[in-house]
Formats: structure tokens, C-alpha cells, sequence
């Protein structure tokens, strides 16, 4: 009962803010997304009668607190559906930055969903498995169907599971990321997104945004998707900033970029920002123009690192395991 999975991070394209269910983690709202790679998570499972107990480690530390309890959540999924009660052994690497606006909770979950299930044997879809990842991170059912893919709201796991949208963008699209290390609550943001008075504002427009992103995608409309985001990004930095806590993620080096970006598409340039909760930035161009705009990118005093669209989450075979 031992399997290995990997799976690509994501980058919000129209993304959600706020949970109705904060256990179940059930979005307000439906959200769309494109996996980068070839960033990604790696994780090894094993359920192990053997063990004592449960022992989750990710990056080579022990994970506890509130770390702990949301890889509970899918653990606890899985062994609900496969009625398994062995302890579990659970390791977990990245090959890229966490926890600084990149999407590292997406690629992890997903990851972990996918080698639980397997590990369980349990025989679902990528759909259906995109539920058990999302009691850890709603943006991690995404990261599951990959490429770019749509997370539907609902109140069960029949409504709220992710699909793939398919898209001629996937082979085109180049992504430079932007490091901006700056350490940032996400689900601190979630949890008060409510309360901010622009969030009823943001719910009457976002189902507007979802219907043209999807058509967008499905055109293979390389601006009006990216246009889209790069609203979306701004939309959901206001909501943000205008919640108790008042969080302002940006970092001067993050307004540096935006202007960079507005300057290189004045010039022509197809090019567009977003982010997601966090100071560093996706800057989205096309392959045709990714040297140049990863150049312009790096005079702003940033790393930059070149990400195409990831596919879906998969098992791997024991030779990558990582015990």
C-alpha cells in the first residue's frame, strides 16, 4: 500500500476568495486556472501497520499545527473511502520556491490526493479525486485535472470537483515567474474575505468573468484570457486589501513588474501580469516573445524562471519514490 505522485502548481486565472465550508473548503464561487510546469510536488505515500503512527514530513521537516491538520483532512478522506486504518508514512518534496504566491498548496495537495487514493486502492477519476485534494486546498482540485481547469462551486463533492478546459493556449503559452519573497497568510485572506465591502461587488461581476474566461479559452483568445486574469489579479488584490486585516502582499519590486509589463505591451508586446495571493507575479506571454520579456522582467532586481502549462497530477513508478 505504498505509491509515489507528482503534480504541477497553479496559476489563478479567475480565482476564488473566501469558503462557505471552511472544513469541506467549498469556494463561494467557481474558479479557473492553468498548471505550470515544470515546477512541480512530489509525494510518497505509504499506509503501514507497522508505523505507531501517522508521520507527515514535507521538504525534509516534520510538519505539525495547522500544517498537520490539513494533510489529516485528505488523509482522512482517503481512509473514509477505502476503510483503511493503517498509520500512514508521508514524505513530500518541491522543486520550486513555497509560500510566496507561487501555488505551492495547490501541487501539494494534489499530489498528496493522488498518491493516497492510490496507495488505498481506490480506482477514481481525476475528477472525482480532485475532491479528496481539495479538503486540503480548494486550488489543488485543479491542480489534479490540469492544464487548465475549471473548479465548480457546490455544497457536496458532486458539484465541487474540478474538469479540464481544453485549449489550443496550452502549446503557445510561456510563463515568467517572478520571485518576490514575501511571506504571506492565504487562509487568513480566505477566511475574512467576507468582510470586506468590496466582496459583494466581486460576487455580482466574477460569474460575468467566468463565462468570458471559458469562452476565451476555448477560442484560443491569447489576449482576452490574459486581460482577463490580469483584471481578475487586481479584483482580487481590492477585496483583499479591504478586509479586517487590511493585507497589502504587494512589494515594490511587484509594482515594478506591473509597469514593466503595461510598458512592453505598449510596445506591441502580447503580455500580461497576474497574481495570486502573494508579492510574486506570473508575467504571461507567448513563446515568440518569452526571451524578450524574461530579459526586461530581470532588470527588475527579481529571479525569473520560464514555466510552460503543466498536465495533470500522476502516479509515478517506485523508482522515484521518495522512501
Amino acid at each position: 500500500m505504498k505509491a509515489t505522485a507528482r503534480a504541477h502548481p497553479i496559476q489563478g486565472l479567475v480565482k476564488y476568495h473566501g469558503m462557505v465550508d471552511d472544513e469541506l473548503r467549498l469556494p463561494y464561487h467557481d474558479s479557473i486556472s492553468v498548471c505550470t510546469a515544470p515546477s512541480n510536488t512530489t509525494t510518497t505515500v505509504a499506509f503501514d501497520d507497522s508505523l505507531e503512527e501517522d508521520r507527515y514530513v514535507v521538504d525534509d521537516e516534520t510538519v505539525e499545527g495547522r500544517g498537520r491538520e490539513r494533510i489529516e483532512s485528505v488523509v482522512s478522506r482517503v481512509r473514509e473511502l477505502a476503510d483503511v486504518e493503517a498509520p500512514v508514512r508521508f514524505e513530500s518534496e518541491s522543486n520550486f520556491p513555497t509560500n510566496v504566491g507561487f501555488g505551492s498548496s495547490s501541487s501539494g495537495f494534489a499530489a498528496a490526493a493522488m498518491a493516497l487514493t492510490t496507495a488505498a486502492g481506490l480506482d477514481l477519476t481525476l475528477p472525482e479525486i480532485s475532491t479528496v485534494a481539495r479538503r486540503g486546498s480548494a486550488s489543488s482540485a485543479r491542480a489534479v485535472t490540469g492544464g487548465f481547469s475549471d473548479l465548480h462551486t457546490g455544497r457536496n463533492d458532486i458539484d465541487c470537483r474540478s474538469e479540464r478546459i481544453e485549449s489550443d493556449l496550452e502549446d503557445d503559452l510561456r510563463i515568467v515567474a517572478a520571485l518576490v519573497p514575501a511571506y504571506k497568510e492565504t487562509e487568513e485572506a480566505h477566511r475574512e474575505a467576507a468582510d470586506s465591502h468590496m466582496f459583494e461587488a466581486r460576487l455580482a461581476h466574477i460569474h460575468g468573468q467566468l463565462a468570458e474566461m471559458r469562452d476565451a479559452l476555448r477560442a484560443g483568445d491569447f489576449d482576452r484570457t490574459f486581460e482577463l486574469a490580469e483584471h481578475d489579479s487586481l479584483s482580487l488584490a481590492a477585496t483583499t486589501m479591504t478586509g479586517p486585516a487590511g493585507w497589502v502582499y504587494w512589494q515594490p519590486e511587484t509594482l515594478e513588474i506591473f509597469a514593466t509589463v503595461r510598458e512592453l505591451r505598449e510596445s506591441g508586446v502580447p503580455v500580461y501580469f497576474s497574481t495570486d495571493t502573494g508579492a510574486s507575479v506570473y508575467i504571461n506571454t507567448t513563446a515568440e516573445h518569452v526571451e524578450r520579456v524574461e530579459e526586461r522582467i530581470a532588470d527588475c532586481g527579481v529571479d525569473t524562471r520560464v514555466w510552460e502549462v503543466g498536465g495533470p497530477a500522476r502516479v509515478l513508478d517506485e523508482s522515484e519514490a521518495l522512501f
